[in-house]
């Protein structure tokens, strides 16, 4: 039903209209830990799209790809998690962007991995990076994707130590079907679907 959202080669034609971003710490440090859930998502999304998220700019890394049928630019902010609102505002200021055409895909903690939930608008769940985007830009109207990375094993668990650990093998398993519902969701919701991606997705 989806195979069509993707346009390939992916050579993004007119204006921008949506910004696609995904949270998480730049490095290799960071890689594969579950706080790099929305580089992880967001990745998948620029494969299925056909393009490569190698462009700097805006504070981050980005490229051009059409998703949905509509011209959207994808980004990895580089400020680190705690300061993703620069990168994000940035981007939606050269742009012309409101929040409504930014969509932000990040880690949650209370769903389990292999879940996904998707919102229109909300606080920022106590997710620092949706926090800082959301004190910058003075609004809470982003549509956003939540990955699910799993609640902290034990209550002896530092939550800063937790949202950095790796994914286990079998999670990763999981989260390839994640990542796919996600790039899905995505192409909903550029085309003003949020409604049908929620009741698909949630």
């Amino acid at each position: 039903m989806f195979k069509n959202l993707f346009k390939r080669p992916a050579a993004a034609a007119g204006p921008v209209e949506y910004l696609i971003v995904g949270l998480g710490n730049p490095g290799s440090k960071y890689e594969g830990t579950r706080h790099n859930a929305g580089f992880m998502a967001v990745d998948h999304i620029a494969e299925q799209a056909g393009v490569k998220i190698d462009r700097l700019k805006f504070k981050g890394l980005c490229a051009r790809a059409t998703v949905g049928g509509k011209s959207v630019l994808l980004l990895k902010p580089s400020t680190f998690m705690n300061l993703s609102g620069q990168s994000v505002q940035e981007a939606m200021q050269f742009y012309k962007l409101p929040a409504e055409h930014v969509i932000v895909l990040f880690d949650d903690i209370s769903l389990p991995v292999g879940r996904i939930r998707i919102r229109m608008k909300g606080s920022d769940g106590g997710h620092n990076g949706m926090k800082n985007i959301i004190y910058l830009s003075g609004k809470d109207t982003f549509p956003r994707i939540k990955l699910g990375v799993g609640a902290k094993p034990s209550p002896e668990w530092d939550l800063a130590d937790w949202v950095l650990s790796r994914f286990t093998g079998k999670e990763m398993e999981l989260l390839s079907e994640v990542f796919a519902h996600a790039a899905d969701a995505a192409g909903l919701l550029v085309n003003g679907n949020g409604t049908e991606a929620m009741n698909r997705f949630n």
